[in-house]
């Protein structure tokens, strides 16, 4: 096959599983709605149920509310038929990703080089890896009921990517002719989906957090794990991906060294890396020393990844400088 017939069919596959990943957004949102429907329709069954008993005997009453409290939902919160749009919404992105993952390499083959050396590369590089994470993720934790933030914000961003940041196949420039691209590059956008699920995972902490005061929330947040335990889970992502951001601040120097004959030059995708680094630094050393959990470091982990999106985005579209590689005229 020719260069542009493999880009074109990557083209297309990248079209596919957007129209795939939007799907799956739209089962993940039944699935919540199912168990807010659940949540909300609990206690009125328990209620009814009471009533119903309460002029039998105490123990008859009792029987009665303890099948109704352990009987309407599983453990994920929701009810037995409204797992099917979970399993469902889950199904379509594996799909969508694998579809994903077959444009990328379809994009490399025809390019003949990794397929991450502008914006448009970068975007589908990083929002795979995003999704990624958040598959892997499932075998330590089940946090599927993330999967509409996830699979939304990869619809939209590699949607946008696709519209506005496409690109024909270019020959990489002297720079990026090192195996630093393979390696300095692909670590950045892992530790950006270790922070996009952490950032996720913090933003239902707020929710969370919230309802749990008495303040008013949806309902499918009582089906949801507790604030704590939310807050664990995205720390320990935070951590991982803080840990492979330091790797890229280290790996960038090398590289520039060898690139340009210096470790630092304060371009501005240095400094904003490095601003990153120090916000998620501040993040994990505020929670260790200083006690700041709950609200306060999960606002700390939602201002860390919209630096993120800020670096990726407004600096790579309106700021000059060495790493100036979006492709973009």
């Amino acid at each position: 096959m020719t260069t542009e017939t493999l880009a074109a069919y990557s083209l297309v596959a990248i079209y596919s599983a957007i129209a795939v990943y939007a799907l799956a957004f739209i089962a993940f949102v039944l699935d919540l709605s199912r168990r807010a429907a659940a949540v909300q329709a609990q206690p009125a069954a328990a209620s009814r149920a009471y009533v119903g008993a309460s002029t039998g005997s105490t123990s008859g009453s009792t029987m009665v509310e303890e099948r109704v409290s352990t009987g309407s939902t599983t453990g994920s919160g929701s009810t037995t038929g409204g797992r099917r749009y979970e399993r469902v919404a889950f199904a379509l992105t594996i799909l969508a990703w694998i579809i994903h993952v077959a444009s990328i390499v379809l994009r490399g083959i025809a390019a003949g080089h990794v397929p991450w050396s502008n914006m448009f590369e970068f975007a589908s590089l990083g929002t795979a890896l995003m999704v990624a994470v958040f598959l892997a993720v499932q075998l330590w934790r089940d946090i599927r009921f993330l999967g509409a933030f996830v699979t939304g914000l990869v619809a939209l961003l590699l949607g946008l990517a696709a519209v506005n940041f496409y690109v024909p196949i270019t020959p990489l420039p002297p720079a990026l002719q090192s195996v630093w691209l393979v390696i300095h590059v692909f670590v950045a956008t892992l530790a950006t989906g270790f922070f996009a699920v952490g950032g996720g995972l913090s933003i239902v902490q707020l929710l969370q957090a919230r309802r749990e005061s008495g303040k008013p929330g949806p309902a499918v947040l009582k089906a949801l794990p507790a604030s704590e335990a939310l807050e664990v889970i995205a720390n320990r992502l935070i951590i991982v991906g803080f840990a492979f951001w330091t790797f890229t601040l280290m790996a960038g120097a090398i590289w520039a060294e060898r690139a340009w004959g210096r470790y630092w030059g304060w371009d501005t995708k240095e400094v904003w890396t490095f601003i990153i680094w120090v916000v998620f630094a501040g993040y994990i050393h505020a929670r260790a020393t200083r006690g700041w959990r709950g609200n306060r470091s999960a606002w700390l982990a939602i201002i860390g990844f919209a630096a993120v999106l800020f670096n990726f985005t407004v600096v790579n579209l309106f700021f000059n400088g060495l790493h100036a590689y979006s492709g973009l005229k």
